[in-house]
């Protein structure tokens, strides 16, 4: 196998470092290094999944050491979705920052080292490496979150900081209860010495509950997610789009990666507390999130709030842990992502344009900025569930297969989160398209074209700064949405080794 897989994790540190260095010289430079970088990085994204899913997972030993004394990096239909993912919408979202902001070299160094983080998150076969990279990622997601000109950026980034650093801290407790249970860290060899140990073992038991509980805090699941709401909320509009789309989407691929890579289905099966702990946890943040997501005012955390019941969907799979839900689990990391990240970034786009940034804010919304809410609106159906959109499909393939795992009260639930789904975004709906723009406010004027600069764009209060680069990130969210529904049926073909591999 080539170096393809370490050089994903090498490119963006070097970008960042390029970008930090040549701020020196070129004070807006940043941005182009980091696209240049991260059109690299798009590039070998995609020739790694054409080998991860293409044929059987492999991996590959970084340096040629010997596995498990060397580290390994996983090449399979999950890891590559994952570092596709992370890279084409860290250009995306780039693309919007370039006008949007934060600006600064040191934003745009930030973000490529969040790149790195995720990137190792997605690869990585070992269960300490994965600690690390999680450190990078929420190291660098706080500073972001923070970023903004704000007192409320800056608590929000603490408030993030505390609750993630402690979800990070039971992680690593869990992994090192792991390690004095089997002595090694790499996650095929612990799953083999775990089972050896006993899986009635108190230690190997622990080292479940902490490393679970831990990624619950990064996933944002109920009752562990009050960071989320602030983060999301309080951070710049590029930086809430960034890490709603990824950080909680990569945090419960590391979630699904270490309970079935790790501890395997058998252990799932042999502890009594470990499915029920994952469908318990699942099945209240699907109504909880849904019902404090109704009772929001703010769109962001609105969206937040969503976020929180669209992840238990992604845990009720994982407990029920059969090849129909994992497919589900898949599709719906990868369609989350993109349709949350395309609504914030088009929340974005309306409160940049018309300054609106609650509910009531939205009425009129068709006619002052007709694409901004046509994409929204699809973004939001796509969410709900509506096909063609790929948030259809993985619904789908979720309610499947916990109906196959006999799982009937789950299922319920996620039916009944559709309904709650479509109860806080039907209310946008009808304001934005079935009532009038409120007295005074004018027809959205053309986007301008995007630029570094902090000039002002026109007068009228609908063209604030909104540029062709913003609006074109927001459309491509929405096309991707609607589009990637095709694309199922291939996807779930290619993921089937992934998924054999994953249940044996």
């Amino acid at each position: 196998m080539s170096d393809l897989p370490a050089l994903l994790v090498v490119l963006p540190i070097v970008g960042a470092l390029v970008s930090l260095l040549a701020g020196i010289r070129w004070t807006r430079s940043g941005w182009y290094v980091a696209a240049a970088t991260l059109a690299l990085q798009v590039a070998g994204a995609v020739a790694f999944a054409a080998d991860g899913l293409s044929g059987a997972p492999g991996s590959y030993a970084v340096g040629d050491f010997t596995i498990p004394y060397g580290i390994e990096l996983l090449v399979d239909g999950l890891s590559a979705s994952m570092v596709v993912l992370v890279a084409v919408v860290a250009l995306g979202v780039l693309a919007y920052a370039r006008r949007a902001g934060p600006r600064s070299n040191r934003f745009y160094s930030t973000y490529l080292l969040l790149v790195t983080g995720l990137t190792g998150m997605s690869v990585t076969g070992d269960a300490f490496n994965m600690y690390v990279f999680l450190e990078i990622t929420g190291l660098t997601a706080y500073a972001l979150v923070a970023s903004g000109d704000g007192g409320r950026s800056a608590v929000a980034g603490l408030k993030y900081l505390l609750v993630g650093t402690f979800g990070a801290a039971l992680y690593l407790l869990g992994v090192g209860y792991a390690y004095v249970a089997t002595g090694t860290l790499n996650m095929a060899d612990l799953s083999t010495e775990l089972a050896a140990v006993g899986y009635a073992s108190p230690l190997v038991r622990a080292s479940f509950a902490f490393v679970v509980v831990g990624l619950f805090v990064k996933v944002a699941m109920f009752p562990l997610h009050t960071w989320q709401p602030a983060a999301y909320a309080g951070a710049p509009d590029s930086v809430s789009a960034f890490i709603a789309s990824l950080v909680s989407t990569v945090s419960a691929y590391a979630l699904v990666r270490i309970v079935l890579t790790v501890f395997t289905p058998e252990f799932l099966e042999a502890v009594p507390f470990a499915r029920p702990l994952l469908a318990a946890t699942a099945a209240v943040s699907i109504v909880v999130g849904s019902v404090l997501a109704v009772a929001q005012t703010e769109i962001k955390r609105m969206l937040a709030y969503s976020s929180v019941s669209q992840f238990g969907l992604v845990v009720a799979a994982l407990s029920v842990t059969n090849a129909t839900a994992l497919v589900g689990l898949a599709v719906h990391l990868v369609g989350h992502a993109v349709m949350k990240g395309g609504l914030f970034l088009a929340a974005g786009l309306v409160a940049t344009g018309v300054g609106g940034r609650s509910v009531a804010d939205y009425d009129g919304l068709g006619s002052r900025m007709p694409t901004a809410a046509a994409a929204f609106g699809a973004l939001a159906l796509g969410m709900v569930g509506v096909p063609p959109a790929i948030g259809f499909f993985g619904k789908w393939y979720i309610v499947v297969g916990t109906l196959e795992a006999g799982a009937w009260a789950l299922a319920s639930v996620i039916l009944l989160s559709t309904l709650l789904t479509l109860a806080y975004f039907a209310r946008l709906l009808e304001r934005m398209f079935f009532r009038e723009a409120p007295a005074g406010t004018d027809a959205a004027a053309d986007a301008v074209a995007d630029g570094g600069g902090d000039d002002a764009v026109g007068d009228a209060p609908a063209d604030r700064g909104v540029s062709l680069g913003m609006v074109a990130a927001v459309l491509a969210a929405a096309l991707l949405a609607v589009g990637l529904g095709a694309a199922v049926p291939a996807y779930e073909s290619a993921l089937a080794p992934t998924v054999e591999v994953l249940l044996s």
